[in-house]
């Protein structure tokens, strides 16, 4: 192939293999062959200048973001830049030669660089004048950013206000940094979504990518979102000399950083940094990839500039390939707790990042046609921090005749017989494909946009089993003396056939419980001391126990706080669920739904009936600023996001709503108000400015 052939596939590759990961979340291929491919262009370019364009990956700063509805794109005042990736202690080491001959230092002179951790995050800009933040933008393309000033207003380590440091603040800061998730975070935010009926999250990169574009800030602040500073774009008004003094100042000024930054003489005491740091990447609370080197001296990286695409003053080093590949033995499709099918990926053992993987996450039907995978392909496996592993593309595919040992290899779990379970493929070079039967109890499966359902709830036994072990969960019932196992003994002994039926065992007879088989009589007089205990519930986590779809254990306490009891819920209108502050007409729709339907009432009515559960009203604590009231916000806050200040509102004991009524105690307003201000003036409702507002919250 000659080099222009070669040149014109390799931008074709990194241009799709781009869109792929940054517009649509997704990777089709390893961080690792994404950069060999264009480090191949970049030396075919420098080798053949002629065939160089304006329009080659190599000349672009990064692919843009998918743009947001109704998002402003904004032009960066100072360009957002890539950074040169390294992969060896000799390109290292070529790099900052080159440092040195461009700066005329003589080459064994040290030089002063500050090293840290490299996180795989969403870039971001804040711009604050006099202290106050006014604009956040994501990094688009490097040239044109997007205005997401509102959603990264949510973030709850940004400063919307400066602290004062040891100096007056600057005019004008633009602070750079990566917005993130940590690894423990996104897996309990996961968990959450699932309590609430809602699919799991691919990774937290994408999550992070996700919500910072969405159009609702209320529902950004739902998402553990952090701001981790690593540059100072922009800076007016004060006066640095090195980059350590900037992050000390960056940290009294109120940003976080990622604290694993250091301050290291020579390039071999970066070399050491970036060997320390990748023995501890499991210990890194974030996903990372790497570490950046920047020099520490600001004079240098102004007399070093910058190229077309990169800086010249700092540079990535990266860590080995976070990445596994093994054979797709089979893919099973299983039945979650809310009915969801998911399919799950069954691969030869493998070691990664110190854990042995045999199966994976596949997410859903979509996903596995868009990761093109078939049962027999060598397949990329992923492992960030303690996240499921997850399938992220095709190593080699599959060709050929059956390998002879192919069917002595599957995966004796899947099968019955010798022949696959209902849900299981297991055929060399067989494609996914999602049945028209439930796997678990052969019910038509129905869909419901990109996602595929069980409708059984009541007669499907993951479901069944799922639902019960929700009900007695820490953040529901707090039932723990019971697990999966225990609970799978209970349906398979017809001791339980639905979960209400929990609270029934005492009935059943503590004879019979102990005939089980591993059950002694510890286990089970701790088991019906726990229930008889538990059958006294806060009504909030009543509600997040019992499965409503997108209901879970903070959605529940919205409810708590606002009906007040579950007869005034569960006689409440579509119309008076929209009503609650966090709940939209699709949620408010699937509530009221959930309890029109006579199954869910017979559960209800066997709890509370014969199971004896008595959910509790949240307690008045009858102090606090808002102890009692109900306020509503309109118009931006200055001082803290709207989320922050509902949180202060209801631990000062009131409630929030979202629109006025003769029962509204206060109306707070912020900047450029609305239609409720008028509104309150009309039904004598007290008006507190933010001034006021914060004045009460601090008990003045």
């Amino acid at each position: 192939m000659s080099a222009k052939d070669r040149i014109t596939e390799l931008r074709g590759l990194i241009e799709s293999y781009n869109r792929a990961y940054y517009v649509e979340g997704r990777s089709e291929v390893s961080d690792a062959e994404y950069d060999r491919l264009f480090r191949e262009l970049v030396a075919l370019e420098e080798a053949h200048p002629e065939l160089a364009t304006v329009d080659s990956p190599t000349q672009r700063v990064g692919a843009p973001l998918p743009e947001g509805q109704g998002f402003e794109r904004v032009p960066h005042a100072v360009p957002m830049l890539s950074i040169e990736s390294l992969f060896t202690r000799e390109e290292v080491l070529e790099f900052v030669e080159k440092v040195h001959r461009f700066l005329g230092l003589e080459a064994g002179e040290p030089l002063s660089w500050y090293a840290e951790p490299k996180y795989d995050g969403v870039s971001a800009a804040l711009i604050y004048e006099d202290g106050l933040l006014v604009q956040g933008l994501t990094r688009g393309d490097g040239r044109v950013g997007e205005d997401v000033t509102a959603n990264l207003r949510t973030v709850r380590n940004i400063p919307l206000r400066l602290r004062e440091g040891k100096g007056s603040l600057p005019r004008l800061l633009e602070v750079r940094g990566e917005v993130l998730i940590a690894t423990r975070h996104f897996e309990a935010f996961n968990q959450r979504r699932e309590s609430e009926g809602l699919p799991r999250l691919a990774n937290p990169r994408n999550a992070t990518a996700g919500a910072i574009r969405r159009n609702d800030p209320a529902e950004v602040a739902r998402y553990p979102l952090e701001f981790h500073a690593y540059y100072v774009a922009r800076l007016e008004g004060g006066s640095f000399e090195t980059h350590h003094e900037l992050i000390e100042a960056l940290r009294g000024w109120g940003f976080e950083d990622s604290r694993y930054g250091e301050r290291v003489i020579g390039v071999e005491a970066a070399l050491a940094y970036h060997d320390r740091m990748e023995e501890r990447r499991d210990e890194v609370p974030y996903e990372v990839d790497g570490v950046v080197c920047k020099l520490d001296k600001l004079e240098l990286r102004e007399r070093l500039g910058v190229t077309a695409r990169a800086t010249r003053w700092q540079y990535a080093h990266k860590f080995s390939a976070a990445l596994a590949v093994s054979t797709l033995r089979a893919i099973e499709v299983q039945v979650g707790a809310n009915g969801r099918l998911t399919p799950r990926a069954f691969v030869d053992p493998v070691e990664l990042l110190g854990v042995t993987i045999r199966h994976a996450t596949l997410h859903n039907a979509d996903h596995v046609r868009e990761l093109g995978i078939r049962v027999g392909d060598r397949v990329f496996l992923k492992r960030a921090g303690d996240v499921i592993p997850q399938v992220t593309g095709v190593s080699a595919p599959a060709e050929g005749r059956e390998p002879a040992d192919w069917k002595e290899r599957r995966p004796p779990a899947l099968l019955e017989d010798g022949s696959p379970r209902p849900g299981v493929m297991v055929g060399w070079r067989e494609e996914f494909r999602m049945p028209e039967q439930c796997p678990a109890c052969g019910s038509a499966v129905v869909q419901e946009g990109k996602y595929y359902r069980c409708p059984n709830a009541y007669g499907c036994r993951p479901q069944l089993i799922g639902r019960t072990l929700q009900l007695s969960a820490r953040s529901g019932f707090n039932i723990e003396s019971i697990g999966e196992k225990m609970i799978e003994q209970l349906y398979e002994t017809q001791l339980l056939k639905q979960p209400a039926d929990l609270f029934v065992l005492d009935q059943v007879g503590r004879e019979r419980l102990i005939e089980l088989e591993r059950w002694g009589e510890k286990s089970v007089d701790n088991l019906l001391s726990e229930i008889e205990q538990a059958r006294d519930v806060p009504l909030d986590r009543f509600l997040g126990a019992l499965g409503i779809p997108e209901v879970g254990p903070a959605t529940g306490l919205l409810l708590a706080r606002h009906f007040g009891d579950l007869e005034s819920l569960r006689e409440a209108s579509t119309e008076a669920l929209e009503a609650v502050d966090g709940i939209g007409p699709r949620v408010a729709q699937q509530i009221r739904s959930w309890f029109a339907d006579p199954r869910n009432q017979e559960m209800l009515r066997r709890l509370l009936e014969e199971g004896r559960v008595r959910p509790k009203p949240l307690e008045e604590t009858g102090r606090g600023a808002f102890a009692g009231k109900s306020v509503v916000f309109t118009g931006t806050l200055a001082a803290m996001t709207r989320a922050e200040a509902k949180r202060r509102v209801e631990r000062e004991g009131g409630r929030v709503s979202s629109s006025i009524s003769r029962k509204t105690d206060y109306l707070v307003v912020g900047g450029k108000p609305g239609s409720k201000a008028q509104k309150a003036a009309e039904l004598g409702v007290t008006v507190l400015l933010e001034e006021d507002f914060l004045t009460r919250l601090e008990g003045e």
